[in-house]
């Protein structure tokens, strides 16, 4: 990942997962593999499967991370996030100490009750399910400071009523000014 600029929404998301040696992570909808690039260094036992819709992505995310995917720390896969996406990608019968989603709509946007029976399914006892969210088309802008922390606050009832509707407690976390995470625990 050298020589690629990184998003700070990403860096403080997984500044946010406090990422232990050994954990088992997952991340939905992985994108080009950034997230992937800052989680393996902190990994020594754990791993992280990372799982997106578009082949053209994952194949970035391949690239961006050849040595960790070479090495066994990571696992890239084109999947959706259904029971039968993962199986059909041969990450079946795993568990996750966290699950977690980079400006990913599925939980604002919808019920999201069938994939949010699947996270609780695959964590592992005391894991947690991790949303973070920048508000889209918009950056940090001293004009405009009001706004995002109107859609912020917008995103993270959405997603913390759509938590709490698949049957996790929910936790907001304020990263900065623009960026939100919402925490669910089974």
């Amino acid at each position: 990942m050298t020589g690629t600029a990184v998003p700070e929404r990403i860096r403080q998301a997984v500044a946010a997962l406090d990422v232990r040696a050994g954990d088992r992570l997952l991340e939905i909808g992985c994108g080009g593999g950034v997230a992937v690039g800052l989680v393996c260094p902190l990994l020594t036992t754990g791993t992280i499967t990372a799982v997106d819709r578009s082949a053209t992505a994952t194949a970035r995310a391949v690239r961006r991370n050849a040595g960790p995917v070479r090495d066994g720390r990571a696992t890239i896969a084109t999947a959706a996030f259904t029971e039968p996406g993962l199986t059909g990608a041969g990450l079946a019968g795993r568990r996750f100490d966290k699950i977690f989603a980079i400006n990913v709509n599925l939980f604002w946007t919808g019920p999201a009750r069938a994939e949010l029976a699947l996270a609780a399914h695959l964590l592992a006892p005391g894991g947690a399910l991790y949303a973070f969210y920048e508000p889209p088309g918009e950056r940090l802008d001293e004009r405009i400071d009001k706004r995002i922390d109107e859609r912020l606050d917008e995103l993270a009832a959405k997603v913390t009523g759509t938590f709490e509707a698949g049957d996790l407690t929910a936790e907001v976390l304020r990263l900065s000014a623009a960026v939100v995470g919402i925490v669910g625990h089974p």
